[in-house]
């Protein structure tokens, strides 16, 4: 089998930039970002509560965007602990450098431990009272959430991170429990957690890995995990990897001495950095950039994130032809907005993205891959789970996803579609969850949304339809002009008022109005002894419609 060639192509334009990995040419992964994308999922923010509903078990924090972001008391829990834990060792430490009188330099090392962040964090009158029944908490017990609201009244300021961008008209999803990916590794900020990618699964690299981590000098209270990527890596890539995250870290902690909520702390890279963090592995054979500036940033990027252990070419394209164009990216990103999607053997997908879910059809169409029946269905519908799996991440698609597969009679056949749907699932950077084909012969799966799909930011709801893809019909839209009509010639022959009505409308409904139905309007103006004039506009809508009066130019 020939080997795979894998390039990553980046289109860097003033108002955008656009990331293709190919697989001998065939786009696998598709993420833009553009000018103005302020909340990013990553970002960390000082935010304050300003508003707590107990109902939903849940807050809200103003982050200084348009929005406030949405909490639950779930992403609350353990930081609380931490928090109310690190509240207490505050107070013992300030106690110590007074009685010592200790340098500013101390000082200042005390300001930013964990809890002088949450300043506000037990206020009030009966703070000592709290205080004292939160910490009883700690020794007895986990604090539950029943506890948030006491721990974190309105007003408090805390530390948070984004987890969900703003979708629609929903504002961002913060959490409490802080994570900082790097290259290699995952620093935890506010947690002791040692753990390794459930993705590396040999034994024995596994006990390695640990072993590199355990031996890493981490500051107290601090944890790591190790990701995918820093699998079969020799000890000196984490070393370099752990001292940028806590030189990362030690800028969030001077960024919150002073901090005023609402406040931007951490900003996660853009989207260049984050496509060698994250993408960047040892069998990339190519970067293919289209910018001098970026060009030079990439070649020190890759120095500081992965020294001279791979071998991934970095060329800049200088030809006038679009780099997207040059490397066939352009009509496989097209594909992205159809909602119709081919499959090799002649079955399609429809894919449709509404507000609570995700719907993808499956139809055998003009295929032809199996002799018999059976055959046919069990193919279509292998070939459609790996084109969904591919769909979903061009797409950027998540939350619920229902796949309405070919019904397969046979329970071999279905369990053949669920493992092939759970294996390529596992090949996705996003968490994926993954229910089993029900006996409606549908499956159900959750899939990680971190932001909008590229079908939401990059499309307006059309102001035609509104999104809903349908107009009215030219035989509704005559309905409902004759409709009127009929009402304002019957008030017209009461009142003696002027003959004439004129009608403006689109020209689509107007032939409509002028062939088929003319009889009908005929049979009016003689009824009601009244003249009808119809003209044609081609700037209004095809569900709009004017009844004017030639005279006064009155609307009626």
């Amino acid at each position: 089998m020939p080997q795979e060639k894998k390039q990553i192509i980046l289109n860097c334009e003033e108002l955008e930039t656009r990331s293709a990995l190919l697989i001998n040419g065939h786009l696998e992964d598709y993420q833009i970002e553009r000018k103005g994308d302020d909340i990013v999922a990553g970002s960390i923010y000082l935010g304050k509560i300003v508003r707590i509903e107990p109902g939903l078990e849940a807050c809200f924090v103003d982050i200084g965007a348009e929005k406030n972001a949405f909490m639950h008391f779930r992403d609350m829990l353990p930081a609380s602990y931490d928090i109310l834990d690190n509240i207490k060792k505050i107070g013992e430490e300030r106690e110590r450098v007074k009685e010592t009188d200790a340098s500013p330099k101390k000082k200042k090392h005390i300001i930013s431990i964990l809890s002088e962040k949450f300043r506000n964090l037990v206020t009030g009158g009966d703070r000592a009272k709290r205080l004292k029944e939160m910490e009883e908490r700690i020794h007895t017990g986990k604090i539950t959430i029943e506890d948030i609201p006491r721990v974190f009244p309105a007003g408090s300021e805390l530390l948070v991170q984004v987890t969900k961008g703003p979708i629609g008209t929903k504002g961002a999803r913060v959490t409490t429990n802080i994570t900082i990916p790097g290259r290699y590794l995952v620093l935890l900020p506010y947690s002791k957690h040692i753990g390794l990618s459930s993705r590396i699964e040999d034994r024995k690299e596994r006990d390695r890995l640990r072993k590199i981590l355990l031996g890493l000098k981490l500051p107290d209270g601090m944890g790591l995990i190790c990701r995918t990527v820093g699998e079969h890596r020799k000890a000196v890539f984490f070393q370099r990897d752990l001292e940028m995250l806590l030189e990362l870290w030690s800028k969030v902690d001077n960024a919150l001495l002073k901090p005023k909520a609402p406040a931007l702390v951490y900003a996660e890279p853009d989207l260049l950095e984050r496509t060698v963090r994250d993408l960047l592995t040892d069998d990339i054979d190519e970067i293919v950039v289209d910018d001098k500036d970026k060009y030079d940033f990439l070649v020190e990027a890759l120095k500081k994130f992965v020294g001279n252990d791979f071998n991934t070419q970095i060329t800049r394209h200088k030809r006038a032809e679009s780099v997207f164009d040059r490397y066939k990216v352009t009509p496989q990103v097209a594909e992205i907005y159809n909602r119709i999607v081919n499959l090799p053997g002649g079955g399609y997908l429809c894919i449709d993205e509404t507000e609570a879910l995700v719907a993808i059809d499956i139809n055998t169409g003009k295929s032809k891959a199996g002799k018999a029946q059976r055959e046919l269905i069990l193919n279509t519908n292998l070939e459609a789970a790996k084109e969904i799996a591919r769909q979903i991440r061009l797409r950027n698609i998540g939350g619920q996803i229902v796949i309405d597969f070919i019904d397969m009679a046979n329970s071999a056949d279905r369990e053949q579609v669920n493992r092939t749907m759970n294996k390529l699932a596992d090949l996705d950077r996003a968490r994926t969850k993954i229910l089993p084909i029900s006996k409606f012969g549908l499956m159900e799966m959750t899939r990680q949304r971190e932001s909008e799909s590229v079908q939401d930011s990059l499309f307006d709801p059309c102001p035609y339809c509104g999104g809903s893809g349908h107009v009215k019909s030219a035989i509704s839209m005559s309905v409902e002009i004759q409709r009127r009509l009929l009402e304002i010639l019957k008030q017209r022959t009461k009142s003696k008022k002027a003959a004439t009505v004129r009608v403006i409308l689109n020209p689509a409904v107007l032939a409509r109005l002028k062939n088929d139905d003319a009889k009908i309007l005929y049979e009016m103006e003689s009824k009601y002894g009244r003249d009808l004039e119809f003209r044609a506009d081609p700037a209004i809508h095809v569900e709009e419609f004017r009844l004017i009066d030639p005279k006064t130019g009155e609307l009626l």
